[in-house]
């Protein structure tokens, strides 16, 4: 037990960082050969000689333009043969002591991490080395990458056991079976209890909106022209509308009645959700209806329907240049189209809603021409997505995986953005917001490299040339 005790102490010290250090060390030398002519060496060197190894280490870097059909294990032994015989041992047959490999090929988009016996690191650590440096070098980051991908080697090389994930984790969970016991199950059904919660909460303030606002619904929908294209499509909403509130109601005393216990269970929280889901989408509905009729006959307070069905166009347009900045973005044709799209779209969106204002438009057509609009950006932001999915993902796979993540963001921002007439109509796949598709990137991008690195598509061998050289390393595509 006193054992155990002192791991768990030793396991607190080190995720607060204070448990005993290694002897930091920088490059004993370093040594560049960027044969591919890719590398910074002004910003290069000084940031590979601030790097802290666990030991003394001797750091090569070496680049070069091949193919990706290349074996590229084998072809950085056959330089180091021929340039750079001090990297293999005396016997010929493993790469020297005191050193580290860093090597990558920016044409046939290979990195691979190479080192002496004394250095040596498994294949998972060298996979998290390369995958380190993979998405600066998608994006042609040569130089940071290269810094990067040796300050991920530093920290991994000769790392002291007490500073190793797998310590960490094992330990932590040793500590937590002894200390925490049914900690697991506990924390599991306090999630539900606060999931229940959070939903009770949205559905309770849906569903009272909705209930208080009844009477004014029902006028309103009474007073919607259906000879307006917009107007009938509304109208058909709202014909089931009283029996989604009668659902929403039998739901509202059920989850009332859930106990506490009962409100634990994953079952249970599904059901509190589905009431939470039900009053919002009827609460957006009612506050659709109420802005469908106050525009389409301009009646008291149509101005403030009008922007809040113009608001989401603009908040669009004023974040496309901060989405146009972006790193993956660079290069893209499609970059420049959505960078155009701003001034302009923003200046006929004024103009559109001046001419509505002045009665130079119909509300029909002014919302046509929003509509317009709206497809506009969201067909430029459509032939974005598929650029970006072509420019990161490498297989038919990884495409489709993206395209359905992408699509899996749009839906879920739909849902939580503010009603709109065009939106309540046409559904969530007919617009697509910035926000919604930056997000969705992300997450798309994060599940592909997920599954990459899960893939363990790592290379070991040295080829034919190689002969019997068993030196430690691999390589990986990026």
């Amino acid at each position: 037990m006193k054992r155990l005790l002192g791991i768990l102490a030793l396991t607190l010290l080190t995720l607060l960082g204070v448990a005993p250090a290694a002897l930091a060390q920088t490059p004993t030398a370093i040594v560049i050969e960027d044969t591919a002519g890719v590398l910074y060496q002004p910003q290069l060197l000084p940031a590979l000689e601030k790097i802290n190894f666990h030991s003394p280490t001797t750091v090569a870097i070496y680049t070069r333009n091949g193919e990706s059909s290349d074996n590229f294990n084998e072809e950085v032994l056959r330089y180091a043969r021929a340039s750079h015989p001090e990297w293999i041992s005396a016997d010929g047959q493993k790469w020297a002591d005191g050193l580290f490999i860093f090597a990558f090929d920016p044409q046939g988009r290979k990195v691979g991490t190479y080192m002496g016996e004394d250095r040596k690191v498994s294949t998972a650590k060298q996979e998290a080395i390369q995958e380190s440096v993979k998405d600066l070098f998608r994006d042609a980051q040569w130089t940071d990458g290269t810094i990067t991908g040796v300050e991920k080697a530093a920290k991994l090389i000769n790392q002291p056991w007490y500073q190793s994930a797998a310590f960490i984790i094992t330990t932590s969970a040793v500590g937590g079976i002894v200390l925490l016991g049914f900690g697991v199950r506990a924390a599991l059904r306090s999630k539900n209890r606060a999931k229940a919660a959070e939903h009770l909460q949205r559905g309770d303030a849906g569903f009272a909106s909705v209930s208080l606002a009844l009477d004014t619904t029902e006028l309103n929908a009474k007073t919607i022209p259906d000879s307006s294209s917009y107007g009938a499509l509304v109208l058909k909403k709202y014909r089931d509308f009283s029996s989604r509130y009668n659902e929403a109601s039998v739901l509202n005393q059920q989850v009332h009645s859930f106990t506490k216990k009962e409100l634990s269970q994953s079952a249970t929280v599904k059901i509190v959700g589905k009431y939470a889901d039900l009053a919002e989408d009827l609460d957006s509905l009612d506050d659709v209806i109420g802005d469908t009729n106050t525009l389409l006959n301009r009646f008291s307070g149509w101005e403030g329907a009008w922007d809040r069905q113009s608001q989401p166009l603009l908040e669009d347009l004023n974040q496309l240049p901060t989405l146009v900045t972006q790193r993956e973005a660079k290069g893209l044709p499609t970059t420049l189209a959505l960078d155009s799209l701003h001034a302009q779209k923003k200046s006929e969106l004024d103009q559109l809603g001046a001419s509505f204002q002045e009665g130079k438009l119909s509300p029909e057509e002014a919302l046509d021409q929003l509509r317009g609009l709206r497809k506009e950006l969201t067909t430029a932001l459509q032939e974005h997505s598929d650029a970006m999915i072509e420019k990161y993902a490498k297989t038919k796979s990884e495409k489709s995986q993206m395209r359905l993540a992408m699509d899996i963001s749009r839906k879920s921002a739909y849902r939580s953005s503010s009603p709109t007439i065009l939106g309540s109509v046409y559904g969530w796949s007919a617009f697509y917001s910035v926000p919604s598709f930056s997000t969705g990137y992300s997450s798309a991008r994060d599940a592909v490299k997920a599954s990459r690195s899960d893939s363990g598509s790592s290379s070991t061998g040295y080829g034919s040339s190689g002969g019997s050289f068993s030196g430690s390393g691999s390589s990986s595509s990026f």
